[in-house]
Order: structure tokens, then sequence, then C-alpha cells
């Protein structure tokens, strides 16, 4: 009984992203998911979205629309989907058939048991593999145990072969099936392990390429010889390496809440997202990317190896300002405009490259359109404060106001340095920082900076109380 795969697609591309619904993306499973999409649209292939929810309990479908929702933020589309749990009936029917054939095998030990003799291998300087001590077992002995109320597990029994492929990403790999234990596929609840629905659905759906993290390698010569045991032709597989933290920790403990979700609220782009994702593990400069498309076409999978990719969120920060920075208005305009915040080009150009996240405009719109609440930092400037005022040039204003103004201050005051410029900062816009007031004061024009400038002399005659 042969398995019989999907059409794929012309270019011969057919990648599948297969998360569990049991929560959150997270970094991690969102850069594997990048790289396979990623993968796929270069090569002109298709993507499909395998939803692995064969543990009823914990799977939820609130996760599944929430997987569907972050991997639309992030622009990662897909071909076809589908789910493990509907598929019941022929990955049961796969079950019988190995059993049928002598390649499933039942199982009777407990936890314990097994323990105990793994315990008792590494004592003797054995590998802690299992010793197939269940094809041993007479019907007598699995009627006997049947009878204590014990329910067997079901494993798959490897030939002894030396198992090969050529990995993608890590080149050569080679298991010897004789020091891997034959691995459980069927629970004793009779629920499934992840091992034999993926191979049978990677079959069945016409899958040519299986881009996952490493630390699925000893899975992979698993499902080479179960792939073909079941008539199917094993797909290309590239393992990337795993993902750790900035000082070289596991991510999922110490960043675990790092999910889509909270890269999201937190205001990031999700370009500047993809962009770090899609380059931790290469050699490749991590830049701004402009969109989907030059993403796609830089990308290249020969240019992931084997060292350590470390994801650090600092690094994601700047990133997302530098994407922020080289954004043109245009492009921009219809966020602005959903903000309420759109003071036109020269305004975009004056406050972007202050920007961290976009949601920031709407507070330098309000510095230069709206209303502030002015700050002073000594008593002794509020006669400063009030001589700038009396000193505004008059309209209309351009870039080169700012030096006029402040030219005329320094000579009538003798000020200079911060003691001229910090007192009209927080005059005018209330903060310290910012963009260059030569070009933010004639966007604030004459009346408003007036108003602020009085209102700061008020404020800085209440320091000296």
């Amino acid at each position: 009984m042969s398995l019989r795969p999907s059409q794929v697609p012309s270019s011969g591309v057919r990648v599948r992203f297969a998360p569990s619904p049991t929560g959150r993306l997270h970094v991690g499973n969102v850069r594997t998911a990048l790289v396979n999409w990623l993968f796929a649209r270069k090569a002109g292939g298709a993507v499909l979205l395998r939803f692995d929810d064969t543990d009823a309990e914990r799977s939820k479908a609130a996760y599944v629309e929430a997987i569907r929702d972050d991997l639309g933020w992030l622009g990662l589309d897909w071909d076809e989907e589908a789910f493990q749990s509907a598929r019941a009936d022929r990955h049961a029917a796969v079950v019988e058939r190995l059993k049928a054939e002598g390649r499933l095998y039942a199982c009777y030990e407990t936890p314990e048991e097994l323990e105990y003799k793994r315990r008792r291998q590494r004592a003797l300087g054995r590998p802690p593999i299992y010793d197939r001590a269940a094809l041993a077992l007479t019907d007598a002995d699995r009627a006997r145990l049947a009878a204590e109320g014990r329910r067997p597990h079901w494993r798959l029994k490897l030939d002894h072969d030396d198992i090969r492929w050529d990995d993608l990403v890590r080149g050569p790999c080679h298991y010897d099936a004789g020091h891997l234990s034959d691995p459980v596929l069927v629970r004793g609840d009779g629920t499934l392990l992840y091992m034999l629905p993926s191979v049978v659905d990677d079959i069945d759906m016409g899958i040519t390429h299986v881009i996952r993290g490493e630390d699925h390698l000893v899975n992979t010569a698993v499902q080479i010889q179960l792939c073909r045991l079941l008539g199917g032709t094993p797909p290309a597989y590239a393992h990337l390496s795993l993902l750790t933290d900035a000082g070289g920790g596991g991510l999922s403990k110490r960043l675990g809440s790092l999910s889509v979700a909270d890269l999201r609220d937190d205001g990031l782009e999700p370009m500047a997202v993809t962009a770090l994702l899609a380059r931790l593990g290469t050699s490749d400069d991590i830049a701004p990317v402009p969109d989907r498309t030059a993403l796609v076409d830089g990308f290249d999978l020969s240019h992931f190896g084997r060292a350590t990719p470390k994801f650090d969120p600092a690094d994601l920060g700047r990133l997302n300002a530098r994407l922020l920075h080289a954004l043109e208005y245009e492009t921009a305009r219809p966020r602005l405009a959903a903000l309420k915040a759109d003071g036109g080009p020269v305004f975009w150009d004056t406050i972007r490259g202050n920007l961290t996240r976009f949601a920031e405009v709407a507070e330098w719109h309000a510095v230069a359109f709206g209303d502030v609440v002015p700050r002073a930092r000594a008593a002794e400037d509020a006669g400063f404060l009030r001589a700038a005022r009396e000193a505004l040039p008059e309209a209309p204003w351009d870039a080169g106001t700012w030096g006029t103004w402040t030219g005329a201050l320094k000579a009538a005051t003798g000020r200079k340095g911060k003691g001229l410029f910090l007192p009209l900062r927080l005059a005018l816009t209330g903060l310290e920082h910012g963009p260059e007031l030569a070009a933010l004061l004639p966007l604030i024009g004459p009346a408003r900076a007036a108003d602020r400038l009085a209102r700061a002399a008020v404020v800085a005659e209440g320091l000296g109380r």
C-alpha cells in the first residue's frame, strides 16, 4: 500500500509550517515559519500551513486564530491550510498497516521500568536505548500483562541501517539506527505521537522540503526510514541552529514572553522583525529591508551556517528605528492619516529621524501642531524666556529663522551652548531631546511659540518660590 502525494507546484517546491495550536507564536518558531516562507517564495513554490492539533486537550481554536493573525501581521501568507486532526482515519489506517506488517510492536513497560533499564545500561557503559524485550513476549505474556491492566504503547521496529541525508544547512548527516531506540509512535491511551502523523502528512501532501530546528536531527533519521517504509520519497531536510539570547542562554525560558503578539504590542514594525529573523544565523548584514519582495530577493538558504545565532531585543529595537528613519513620506502617509498625525512631508522629514516606534509620531505631531506642557529648568531662566518671546522674528518663518533668532539672543543675553538652547527646547517642546529645532520651529509657528515661551517663563518663576 503506497501513499500518493498531492500535486506539487510547477517549481517542485512545497514546504509546510506545522505549529501546534497550544499557544502563541514566539520568536523561535516564527523564524522557522519565515525561513520556510522565504525559501518557497524565492523558488516560486507553495506554502502549507498545517496545524498539528492532534493534542485535543491542549489545542484551542483561539490559538488557531492567533497563529493566523500573527502570520498575517508579519506578511507571511500561505497557499493551503490543513488540520492533522481531520486526518485521524488516515493515520489510524497507517497504524494498522504497520501492526499487520510487524513493524509496530506492543510494549508494556511502565515509565519507571524503562527508567530503571536506562540507568542499568548507563551503569554498564552502554547507550540507554530500548532493548526490544517486548519482541520476546508470547501471546500468553501479553494476555497476562493485559489482565494486570497494562495498556501497551507501540514502537516502530527500526532497520539497523546507516541512515544518511545531505542536509541543506548542515551538510552530510548520518545516524546508525542500531544506536537509536525504536521510537514510540502510539501511546498507551491510543493517541499518536508527533512522528507518524507528520511523516504520513508530508507524504500525502507532497512536501518536498522540511526546514526546521536542529533539535529535530535525530527525528529526521527515524522519519526518513519511516517514510521509506510507507513507500514515500523522503523530502530534503534543512536544520537551522537554534536561537539563544544575547548571553548565549536558551530563549524559551528567559525570553519566553517574546511572542509575536508582544512584539506587535510593543509597536515594532513587522518588517523589522522579519528582516532580523531572516538574517540571524547567516553571514549577511542585518539591515532594514523596505518590503517583502526585497526580503525574498535577498534570501539564500545556503547562507545559513552551523554557528549559534543570538537574538537580542536591543538589536531589534535599533533595526526598527533604522527602518522608520528610512521610511519615505508617501509610504508612511496612510499610517500618519490613521493616527490623525499627517503633518505633511516637511513634518515627516523633520521627525522621522527621532522615531523608535511609529506611534511616537502622535507625540511629535502634538509638539508641532497641538499643545504641550512647557517646562523650565531653573528660576533664573524666567527673564531669559520672556526676552526670547519678545525677540521672536516676524513671520513668515523658514529653516533660517532658528539661527537668526538664537543668534540675536546670544548677542543680547550673553548665553551660549546648553544655557542658551536647553531652556528654549524645554519651553517649546516640553522635552530635553528631539528633532532639530531649526526644522521644528517653523512648524510650531509664531503663535504657539510665543504662548509656550510665556507659559514656560511662569513655570520658571514658580521654581524660585
